[in-house]
């Protein structure tokens, strides 16, 4: 899927140099940067999602206490 993306001119011209250097498309770069940190981006906005869901109570949070007894770990 062709996406477009507009990066400062310093990122820009450190691709370019990148992909010279190495002889990989710039694609080549970008891709492995998205797929690198695309599990911590999610990570990170999801976590903020649900944050603000516990925060206006919509989201239901469980004790330690309440956890272990529901899974019968309660010593």
């Amino acid at each position: 899927m062709p996406t477009s993306v507009r990066l400062p001119a310093e990122a820009e011209q450190r691709l370019n140099d990148l992909a010279a250097a190495t002889g990989r498309t710039k694609a080549f770069y970008i891709k492995e940067a998205i797929l690198d940190q695309l599990d911590e981006m999610e990570n990170v906005y999801l976590a903020e999602s649900t944050l603000e869901r516990i925060r206006k109570g919509r989201e239901k949070t469980y004790t330690l206490d309440e956890v272990e007894k529901d899974l019968d770990l309660a010593g």
